[in-house]
């Protein structure tokens, strides 16, 4: 299982993201993915979770209306576009295969003006 995300970096305050996370080693159309992101020292809390097949979603209550998670099965993605991006949303953020315990390296958002 190899889960390699991207697109994290520098952003004002109320600027966008698009993180994208590749995955391999798994068949991962039968899978649902969910995003996580963790703060140094703290523990790693959910941020969006989507289905298999993309028909449902859910977001954590401070996220919501201004993150949307999406996927492609045809090519192994899942994203998670963030709008309106705040200081607090600042950390390091994670894909992963519900079920699946593997980790990839992360990739590091930082929200400041």
């Amino acid at each position: 299982v190899q889960l390699v995300e991207s697109g994290g970096g520098l952003v004002q305050p109320g600027g966008s993201l698009r993180l994208s996370c590749a995955a391999s080693g798994f068949p991962f159309s039968r899978y649902a993915m969910s995003w996580y992101r963790q703060a140094p020292g703290k523990g790693r809390e959910l941020v969006a979770d989507i289905t298999d097949a993309g028909g449902w979603t859910n977001y954590a209550n401070s996220v919501k209306s201004r993150f949307t998670i999406s996927r492609d099965n045809a090519k192994n993605m899942v994203y998670l576009q963030m709008n309106n991006l705040k200081p607090e949303d600042t950390d390091v953020y994670y894909c992963n295969a519900y079920g699946v315990p593997s980790w990839g390296q992360g990739t590091q958002v930082t929200v400041s003006s």
